[in-house]
């Protein structure tokens, strides 16, 4: 009874990996490849690492694959975010389909933040000439 169950998890979370590389085939751009990778190939190597805890059945090996899942789970959606993050400031273009972006925004109040302290810092440079130069 416990290799089926195994079998039926190892089989569920093959089929969720093949949909992630099958994602990353298939979508257009880096956002939803990043997006597909993430979400089905999380859960399908959960779904494996279930497999192994049932296999062994014993508490170190429950513990370990239930330790290697958690860290999977705070780690991937992470490094997605910074990946997506990186690309999109580096310049790489959204599907010409996408219809909103909402990150351009966000991105032009900081530019301008960023402006408004150099802004302040070239004043104080300033400042600090003028009062070197009558010393």
């Amino acid at each position: 009874m416990r290799d089926i169950i195994v079998a039926i998890f190892i089989l569920l979370g093959s089929g969720f990996v093949l949909v992630s590389a099958l994602g990353l085939l298939r979508m257009p751009d880096i956002y939803m490849r990043m997006h597909a990778a993430t979400k089905a190939g999380t859960l399908g190597t959960g779904l494996m690492l279930v497999a192994l805890a049932v296999f062994f059945g014993d508490l170190g090996g429950v513990v370990e694959a239930s330790t290697v899942f958690i860290f999977l789970l705070l780690t991937a959606p992470v490094a997605a975010h910074v990946i997506g993050r990186a690309a999109y400031l580096s310049g790489v273009k959204l599907w010409e389909r996408t219809q909103m972006d909402e990150f351009a925004e966000y991105c032009e109040e900081m530019k301008e933040e960023e402006r408004g302290k150099q802004g302040a810092r070239s004043k104080k440079q300033e400042a600090r000439r003028k009062v070197k130069g009558r010393s």
